[in-house]
Order: C-alpha cells, then structure tokens, then sequence
C-alpha cells in the first residue's frame, strides 16, 4: 500500500472523528479565514485537503459564492457533503483526489486554502506548484498546519511522535522549509504568523485511531525526553502537549 492509499484508508475510516474534533472545528484561524473570504469575496475557493471541511464552512460562511472541497478519502468528502447541506451551505462541491494532480483548469480559483493537511502529502513543492497553476493572477494561497521547530532536537522530537501516531504522516516543515517552497517567481513575499496548539494526549490518539503498541510505544518516548524537548512541547504528566501552528499567506503576482 503507497502512502496515498494509507492516508486515503487511515482517514476514511475515521472521518467522523475530526467534524467533532475540537482541534480541528475551532480556532482563532477558522475566524480569520471566514473574515479573509469577506474582505476578498473570491468567486471560486478550493479548500485542499479538505478532512471534515472545516475550512471550507469558514468560507462559506465568509461569503465564497462557490467553493470546491477535494480530498483524497472519499469517506472523508461524504462528511463534508453531509454536513454542507446540514448547515445550508450549498456552494460547497466536493471532489476527489491527490493534491499533486489537481483536475482543475489554470486560474481557477482566487482563493486556496489548506489548513491541517499538508504534513500528510508525499511532495508539497509539487501541490504548491499545482496551487500556484489554478490560482489566478492576484489570487490568494493560504497555508495552515502544525509546524515544526528549526532546532533540530526538536523537529525530530515532533516528527517522531507524529509518526508514532499516525503513520500516514510525511512532515510537518519547519517555517523556513515553508517560506522556501513559496519562493516562486509567481508569487509574493509570503506572510506568516505562529501559535501555540494545545494536544490533549487521550483524544490525540483515539481521533486518529492509533493501536495499542504504538500508543505505548508514545508514551515511552514521552517519558524519555530529554529536557529541552520535554520544556519546549510543555509535556504534561499525562503525554499531552503543545504544538506550534502557522498560518502562512502568500499572494500571486498579477
């Protein structure tokens, strides 16, 4: 099974999980999409690695007159057309696929979002040159994702635990790693802002469905780090944590 396949499985079976995930259905950055899509009032959005469609109802809500939600589970994308029709959100088309492949036209879209997906996919410098391709001339690019620290005791310290967790994970790219895939000739300065994301360790693992020797083997690796590590992700008694997250924007030249 390639690493598509596993993630497209992994996430299938449970899509349910991340509607309800607190992680994953609020946040500062759900309102700041939502508050972006009214001031841009983009015509067409895609919302890319969509999971439970988060980011897709923020834009919505915010006003995109039609927006596509694209996923590679398909279990993942009957969620999001449930519950868009639940919460009257009929402007949300949903379709399948790899974000390396987009099947969209050039210039597509004015709007692209992806929040909490890109760690997942095998190249992201390939999905950024495909965002870029069906992004049109002025357009926006959103990225938002767990990031990981420079230093590298502590970009392993997180990919390890990631890995652990969820064995669909590629990498969550350091802020530089970020800012350099978006360094292309079609795109503008990126901006970016960083947060502290707090990982309760229980419902970390049971959204994901992690088996049982892995989740021992998590902890273990939790009680063994060293102390930078352990000071850094504020690793509680219990194995919950806290991540860095980013939100990072980038425009494309007209």
């Amino acid at each position: 099974m390639d690493q598509r396949d596993m993630t497209a499985r992994q996430f299938g079976a449970t899509a349910a999980n991340y509607l309800g995930s607190s992680v994953h259905a609020k946040g500062a950055d759900l309102e700041r999409l939502e508050a972006l899509t009214r001031r841009l009032q983009p015509a067409r959005a895609l919302d890319l690695g969509c999971g439970a469609g988060h980011a897709a109802f923020a834009l919505a809500r915010g006003g995109a007159a039609s927006l596509i939600a694209y996923d590679l589970s398909e279990r993942m994308l009957a969620v999001v057309e449930h519950e868009a029709q639940a919460r009257g959100h009929l402007q949300i088309a949903i379709r399948r696929g790899a974000a390396e492949r987009l099947p969209f036209d050039d210039a597509s879209f004015e709007l692209i979002v992806t929040r909490y997906s890109a760690h997942h996919w095998p190249s992201v410098p390939a999905a950024v040159a495909e965002m870029v391709r069906v992004m049109r001339p002025g357009g926006t690019l959103v990225a938002i994702d767990v990031v990981a620290p420079e230093a590298a005791l502590l970009d392993t310290t997180l990919q390890t635990i990631e890995l652990l967790r969820d064995m669909s994970h590629v990498r969550n790219y350091r802020e530089s790693e970020w800012r350099s895939m978006l360094n292309l000739p079609q795109l503008g300065a990126a901006s970016s802002e960083q947060w502290k994301l707090p990982l309760e360790f229980d419902s970390w693992v049971q959204r994901i469905a992690t088996p049982a020797r892995r989740v021992a083997a998590l902890r273990a690796v939790f009680d063994d780090l060293p102390t930078e590590a352990r000071e850094y992700f504020s690793v509680g008694a219990d194995g919950s944590f806290v991540s860095d997250a980013m939100w990072i924007e980038a425009a494309k030249r007209s």
